[in-house]
């Protein structure tokens, strides 16, 4: 399946310069998005309320099993990126293989780097290759481990 909103890392630049041409505020965030849920979907909406367009950086299977454990993630890096693509918020999707989406940080250079509320401005990850980050509250009682504790009981 064809992807419009799924880059490679290797073609991102070249197709940011086009907004960065025009001036556009370009938004950043990643996460690894296993189970979509609500509070994923109002996260992402705020991140991309703050620009002209959302980047998400998507961590791949592998770099999924390595933060959240063997039994992570339950849903495939295609199949999260082909789910999270149908969100109008989000104008394109880079998965990336690394523990933290630095080098994916340092070719986007976003205008804005967003993070959850559950981070501390200082500890966010690639910060100095943003003009600027800004934490969005997560909504309360929506998380995957929770989701899956639930379906396990």
């Amino acid at each position: 399946m064809v992807n419009k909103k799924l880059i490679e890392r290797n073609n991102l630049d070249s197709v940011l310069n086009k907004y960065r041409e025009e001036n556009k505020k370009i938004v950043f965030t990643n996460g690894c998005f296993d189970i979509l849920h609500r509070g994923h979907v109002e996260y992402l909406q705020k991140a991309r309320e703050l620009g002209d367009l959302l980047i998400l950086g998507l961590n791949s299977d592998d770099s999924v099993k390595r933060l959240k454990g063997n039994d992570r993630p339950i849903n495939n890096e295609i199949d999260r990126a082909i789910v999270l693509s149908a969100l109008e918020c989000i104008n394109y999707i880079s998965i990336f293989d690394e523990d933290t989406p630095l080098e994916l940080i340092k070719i986007v250079r976003p205008n804005i780097l967003v993070k959850g509320g559950d981070y501390k401005i200082e500890n966010v990850v690639g910060r100095e290759y943003s003009k600027e980050t800004v934490l969005i509250d997560f909504v309360d009682g929506y998380s995957t481990t929770n989701i899956i504790k639930k379906i396990n009981s």
